[in-house]
């Protein structure tokens, strides 16, 4: 197999390296290796940075949709716990998904790594 551009990685959750589909465990857990060509995964820092941005954003646009739908429409209350909860919880979770695994594409694909001191010898 050959390696997948960062799209295609990050929407079918492919690992870098083969291609193959194994990069996640679960929902949004990652597995531990690529059980196809053994890449670590676990040497990746993801963080929590795909998460934050992600919350803000959703949150951001969840709020304007339903002061849009008030304004536009007033449905009763019920209908705002139906919905914007759901819809939320929705997004956050796909937008994690393809976050994550576009942010493991790259980091792979740049051979990023933890910061390193380089002495001015070097």
């Amino acid at each position: 197999m050959t390696a997948p551009g960062l799209a295609e990685a990050a929407v079918k959750g492919l690992c870098p390296r083969c291609g193959a589909r194994t990069l996640f465990a679960g929902a949004v857990r990652f597995a531990p290796r690529c059980s196809s060509c053994g890449l670590d995964f676990a040497s990746f820092n993801v963080g929590d940075g795909p998460a934050a941005f992600l919350t803000l954003g959703v949150g951001g646009l969840v709020t304007l949709l339903a002061v849009l739908l008030e304004l536009g429409a007033e449905p009763p209350f019920w209908v705002h716990l139906l919905l914007w909860p759901a819809l939320t919880l929705a997004c956050v979770l796909g937008g994690l998904r393809l976050a994550k695994a576009a942010l493991i594409a790259a980091e792979y694909a740049q051979a990023a790594r933890e910061g390193r001191l380089v002495k001015d010898d070097e």
